[in-house]
């Protein structure tokens, strides 16, 4: 059963998070105990982020510096199959284009055909941090359009030049990204949305949305979407912030704007502690209204949030 076969079959509002793969070199412990931590709220699926190289800079002893290609997070099919394996909980890894090649990309659609997996996230990814805009990877895409046509030729049963897949397995389903208060490359919310409506006539079965705090922007972005002709389940992402830093740093790096009663407690917060439990309040809050409102699932980012999504999953499932 595909990830929209699930939400849609379900009485109540599915519960699901995201996770990363382990930095390099640092095993699956700590990746297991967030698992472990949430498996109790019956997870309908977990999804695996997928994520680019970087350059990084190592001075040398002649006081140069040599620029090297570093891939701090591998192993997202690796990761799905052992979740799997360890949990047997539906996986749905991310296929990006940040980063990718076509091959790249025809190679991981193999493998995980080759493991049984169904599901996928199907975006751009973001772009390369020494990168002013987005840049496509020589031999790789610029739009999650793209990418989404080509897994619809593979699930026709066809390589990405053309060539008959000799033995075709079962077709890939897929999500796509969505944005309350718009991507931050879109020039405004109704082009937003009209990228979203091709993705949903190219073949998604639903939408995440980008993490926010306003269930009201939420709400809106959905009106317009069914207004554009968009049907399909858009699910909300959500984040409780968890520390001080984050009180700044999630609205710079996400692009949205915090509401002024939950910017003013977080104001009146002196520690992490505080911050916390201000952040699990507000959510709380949130996925009750949400689910008051009969959204299919919540899909929870468990990035230093852990713990806090563990005590709201407690209160409202």
């Amino acid at each position: 059963m595909t990830v929209s076969e699930l939400i849609n079959k379900t009485d109540k509002t599915a519960f699901s998070f995201e996770v990363l793969p382990p930095l390099k070199g640092t095993g699956t412990a700590s990746l297991f105990r967030t698992i472990d931590a949430l498996r109790e709220f019956d997870p309908k699926y977990i999804n695996i982020t997928t994520h680019r190289s970087e350059f990084v800079y190592t001075e040398m002893s002649d006081g140069t510096f040599q620029r090297n290609s570093v891939r701090r997070r591998p192993g997202t099919v690796a990761v799905a199959s052992a979740i799997m394996q360890k949990y047997d909980i539906k996986v749905v890894p991310h296929v990006v284009v940040s980063g990718c090649t076509k091959e790249d990309i025809e190679y991981m659609l193999l493998d995980l055909q080759f493991l049984g997996i169904q599901d996928l996230l199907v975006l751009r990814g973001d772009k390369a941090k020494e990168d002013a805009r987005f840049q496509p990877t020589k031999g790789g895409y610029s739009h999650a359009t793209e990418l989404i046509e080509q897994v619809n030729l593979f699930n026709e049963g066809k390589f990405v030049d053309g060539s008959p897949i000799k033995s075709p397995g079962t077709k890939f389903s897929y999500g796509v990204a969505a944005y309350p208060e718009k991507h931050e490359e879109a020039p405004n919310l109704e082009f937003d949305l009209n990228i979203l409506k091709q993705k949903q006539d190219l073949g998604a079965d639903y939408a995440v949305t980008q993490i926010f705090y306003d269930n009201e922007k939420y709400f809106r972005f959905v009106e317009k979407a069914r207004e554009a002709g968009i049907t399909i389940p858009i699910i909300p992402g959500i984040k409780p912030i968890a520390k001080m830093s984050q009180f700044t740093v999630l609205p710079k790096t996400f692009h949205l704007d915090l509401p002024e009663a939950l910017s003013t407690e977080m104001e009146k917060c002196k520690t992490d502690e505080e911050v916390k439990r201000v952040g699990i309040e507000w959510c709380t809050e949130q996925c009750k209204e949400l689910m008051n409102h009969g959204v299919p699932s919540i899909h929870f980012y468990t990035v230093s949030a852990v713990d806090s999504i563990k005590e709201i999953a407690k209160r409202i499932y």
